[in-house]
């Protein structure tokens, strides 16, 4: 597909819609987080009061380490629900993504999809383009055209060769890519972030990224929204949606991709995302190694309904991540980190 056909902004409106009104979910595959159990402590000698959530992210404070994950962009409609994402951001102290800006690249009108420093100005924001896009024709200008569009702390290139490969218009030579994200971590001057989709980082892949130069990695493994699902809902009737449905049950579930990552990257920037429903989620991963917690599926279906209901469903995760804490005798994340978990049949 060359730059300018108007199929990437209609994708988009499909994504949105699809993930609305179907059920996507991994089908085969869990986060595994729910094969972890916090150790339960009846006298935390604290009080909920003195819990304390906040971290420092690209730079900023946040209340909570919580990142509002890249979802959309680049239609009508993903105007009102990222401005609805950034409001609850700005107000609880969260960072956020922008979905795919190859829409407003390729189209500079539909830029205006994705803008919303005016509506959150402290919060870090997180610009996104197709790593594979790099093979497409892009380059640093449109790096540095995504960053530049949304005002942004740094840009996300994601990776999502499962996706490409059942899409029909995909794009899916991932070949020599590497060498470029380096170039672009070495010349963009923010920092660059890769990401999977929902299938999940390896720790092998991690340590050459780490070398590439990435400044983080959000490890986007397997168990929350599965892309080979949603692409199977635009499909027609046949043998493709056979290979979609096919690969429900594929990747690195979230868990154990953090845990891969944390090991074979120490010091790097390390968010977790992919399938993460609850704050209890999100103190687990950080537990397991992780520095932020992504949350994409509950807060798009939470701004689809209201600003008020994604303000309430982003306070609800912070609190239950409070309360977490509370209940582990962990007054900061420090002490998060170093608390007891057990594991199913240990």
């Amino acid at each position: 597909m060359t730059h300018g056909d108007p199929p990437t902004a209609s994708r988009k409106a499909d994504h949105i819609r699809i993930n609305l009104e179907h059920e996507v979910q991994s089908k085969g595959v869990t986060t595994g987080f729910e094969r972890y159990r916090f150790v339960h402590d009846a006298m935390p000698d604290m009080s909920l009061a003195s819990v304390e959530t906040g971290s420092v992210f690209l730079g900023r404070e946040l209340a909570a380490p919580v990142l509002i994950s890249c979802m959309t962009g680049g239609v009508p409609e993903a105007r009102v629900v990222n401005e609805r994402l950034a409001a609850a951001a700005q107000a609880l102290g969260c960072a956020m993504g922008v979905g795919s800006q190859r829409a407003a690249i390729e189209t500079p009108s539909l830029a205006r999809y994705y803008q919303v420093r005016r509506v959150a100005p402290d919060v870090p924001l997180l610009a996104n383009l197709g790593a594979v896009q790099l093979n497409y024709g892009y380059g640093l200008d449109e790096c540095r055209r995504a960053v530049e569009m949304i005002d942004a702390d740094a840009l996300v290139l994601h990776l999502n060769p499962l996706q490409e490969a059942v899409q029909p218009e995909g794009d899916t030579d991932f070949s020599g890519l590497l060498p470029k994200i380096a170039d672009v971590c070495a010349r963009l001057g923010v920092p660059v972030i890769v990401k999977e989709v929902g299938w999940g980082i390896s720790g092998r892949l991690a340590r050459r990224l780490v070398e590439a130069g990435v400044s983080g990695i959000d490890v986007a493994g397997a168990g929350g929204t599965s892309w080979t699902e949603v692409e199977r809902h635009r499909l027609p009737e046949g043998y493709r949606r056979r290979v979609a449905a096919s690969f429900s049950g594929w990747g690195i579930p979230t868990a154990e991709s953090v845990q891969q990552c944390r090991q074979a990257a120490p010091e790097t920037l390390l968010i977790a995302s992919g399938g993460l429903r609850t704050g209890i989620d999100a103190a687990t991963a950080i537990a397991l190694g992780a520095d932020v917690a992504g949350f994409a599926g509950p807060l798009l279906r939470a701004a689809a309904e209201s600003e008020d209901a994604c303000y309430e469903a982003l306070r609800a995760l912070i609190e239950e991540l409070s309360v977490t804490m509370y209940c582990t005798g962990s007054r900061t994340l420090a002490d998060l980190r170093s608390a007891e978990l057990t594991r199913e049949g240990e």
